[in-house]
């Protein structure tokens, strides 16, 4: 089966910069783009869309929380039809930019707390799926799979995720970034693409074993050093393994 490899990217905000975007897009096949709440500004979505045309990366809208202190890895308080209504601004913003580059977006992702929140608050999750359906019929959401977010996901069409750097419970969530381990290494994360690819499997970090986890798109983050080359071998690793890399979108 093919699978998909997508990055968050674009998660700068004025002078300052996260993450290398232009390599990362040489690399991957979707680009979840920040749309100015967790980070990213205007000028910063302008430019990361114009680059993935250019590569010819599927747009995503990675939403989050409106929390640019935080990058969006707070918990926020907020009512269910407001959450709906930031989500589909953040939406809106990207598709602009997105249109002005010549393309538009295909998918949205959400960031940080709210992906945590929306995987297991029906609310929530009902909230993030009723923003994606009225910004566009043919928008994909891609999330966790077997969470309340894809129970929820009635009118859209859902893509089950994974995560290459990122360690796994036994109950199936990522761990907690605190917990010693939840962040692989280079040479951990590798292996855990080719093993989510060809087993739908991840190591846990809290216990001996595995977990299943459904995914037809893996995700490399984009704010650490490494991160470029990790995606880069985790790229050549699915070759050899003879696991195309394609879009999902």
């Amino acid at each position: 089966m093919p699978l998909d490899l997508n990055s968050d990217l674009g998660e700068g905000f004025g002078p300052w910069r996260m993450g290398d975007d232009a390599a990362m897009l040489d690399i991957v096949t979707s680009a979840n783009i920040a749309c100015g709440f967790h980070a990213g500004d205007p000028a910063i979505m302008r430019r990361t869309c114009e680059l993935a045309v250019a590569k010819g990366v599927r747009i995503g809208a990675h939403v989050g929380y409106r929390d640019l202190a935080g990058f969006g890895r707070r918990d926020i308080a907020i009512a269910p039809a407001d959450l709906r209504d930031e989500v589909l601004y953040q939406i809106g913003a990207l598709a602009a930019f997105a249109r002005a580059a010549g393309d538009r977006v295909r998918y949205v992702k959400p960031h940080g707390a709210l992906y945590h929140a929306a995987a297991r608050d029906r609310l929530l999750a009902e909230a993030l799926v009723a923003a994606v359906a009225e910004a566009e019929p043919d928008l994909a959401l891609l999330g966790p799979a077997d969470t309340e977010l894809e129970r929820a996901a009635q009118r859209v069409r859902f893509v089950g995720e994974g995560f290459a750097d990122r360690a796994y419970t036994a109950t199936g969530s990522l761990a907690p970034r605190g917990v010693a381990g939840a962040v692989l290494s280079p040479d951990d994360a590798v292996a855990q693409a080719t093993t989510l690819a060809l087993s739908g499997t991840a190591r846990t970090v809290d216990g001996p074993g595995t977990v299943a986890v459904s995914v037809a798109s893996v995700c490399v983050h984009g704010d650490s050093p490494a991160a470029v080359e990790m995606a880069r071998r985790i790229r050549g690793a699915l070759d050899e393994a003879g696991i195309p890399v394609e879009p999902f979108s």
